[in-house]
């Protein structure tokens, strides 16, 4: 054979090579690395700003975007209506252009916790309506559909049918503001503290029946009714015509699932044999740090959403 023939088939054959070995690395990636497009999970899981930023960096709208890479449509913001209106808009803009939801934001109006409408103050309730219509002007530039709230402390001065009662004639108040434009408040019972009135998925059942409005619902948290129920699928199946949103967290740790205890897989199963469309917030920390921890993450929701 010719030297110059040679040549140039050892050359092609050395190109073919590299071609195969880096379509094979793509579709392959190694452990410590993510694919550059993820496909979609079989359920609709939201991260929260923070949790990609050593992948991603600092800015929100980049993470966002690092977010629908990997495979996730939606995106949780808790501390939502903090942000100037300028980058709210931009949030709105952005995950309308990508196709993804907005999950949860926090009816925020200070320390919820401690601005209590357990009380029956008008103080409060006064509060509680005028942060109620602020929230509507933050879900309108992100089109979100729900809200999380918290009722605050217990009033341990009056019984707690009279506290209960307070509750639900404040909330009552709310929905009035946010029900005609489809704003859905979802009231999180909370393991953080003993002095939390709500604590129990029953508990928020029992009130938003009493409300009797669609704009109260649960958001049933995992993490917070693993640690003061467990029981968590049955309860959940008890309270299912009231829940309107799920977040997401191992126990103990609070980070992402196959960390601590819970059988998410199975979780994640059960959610999908009810025909469970909506958001599932991603409201946990990580169990390691920096990048390789991000991918570590995203490895386990892939693991726990591999349930069909």
């Amino acid at each position: 054979m010719e030297r110059r023939k040679f040549l140039q088939q050892g050359t092609l054959a050395g190109l073919s090579t590299l071609a195969f070995s880096a379509a094979t690395a793509a579709a392959h990636p190694s452990e410590g690395s993510l694919p550059a497009i993820g496909k979609p999970f079989n359920l609709n899981y939201a991260p929260h700003d923070g949790m990609f930023k050593n992948s991603a960096g600092s800015n929100v709208l980049d993470q966002i975007q690092f977010m629908y890479d990997q495979g996730f449509r939606s995106f949780e913001d808790n501390g939502l209506m903090n942000r100037d209106v300028a980058e709210q808009e931009k949030i709105g803009n952005l995950l309308a252009k990508l196709g993804m939801q907005m999950g949860v934001f926090v009816i925020d109006g200070g320390d919820n916790w401690k601005t209590s409408l357990t009380t029956g103050k008008q103080e409060f309730r006064d509060t509680f309506v005028k942060i109620c219509r602020k929230a509507l002007e933050t879900a309108k530039r992100v089109n979100a559909k729900w809200a999380t709230f918290v009722p605050g402390y217990f009033e341990r001065n009056l019984p707690i049918g009279v506290q209960t009662a307070n509750v639900i004639e404040a909330l009552r108040l709310g929905t009035a503001i946010l029900e005609p434009q489809g704003l859905i408040m979802v009231l999180e019972p909370l393991s953080d503290n003993a002095d939390l009135f709500l604590r129990t998925a029953e508990q928020s059942y029992m009130v938003c029946k009493a409300v009797n409005s669609p704009s109260c619902k649960i958001l049933y948290d995992i993490y917070h009714m693993q640690r003061n129920t467990g029981n968590l699928i049955p309860v959940m199946d008890l309270c299912w015509d009231e829940i309107a949103y799920i977040q997401i967290g191992d126990n103990p740790g609070r980070k992402e699932p196959t960390t601590g205890e819970i059988n998410y897989k199975n979780i994640f199963k059960h959610l999908h044999t009810k025909g469970y469309k909506g958001v599932l917030g991603m409201e946990h920390g990580n169990a390691n740090p920096g990048k390789e921890g991000e991918v570590a993450l995203i490895k386990a929701y892939r693991e726990s959403d591999a349930f069909l």
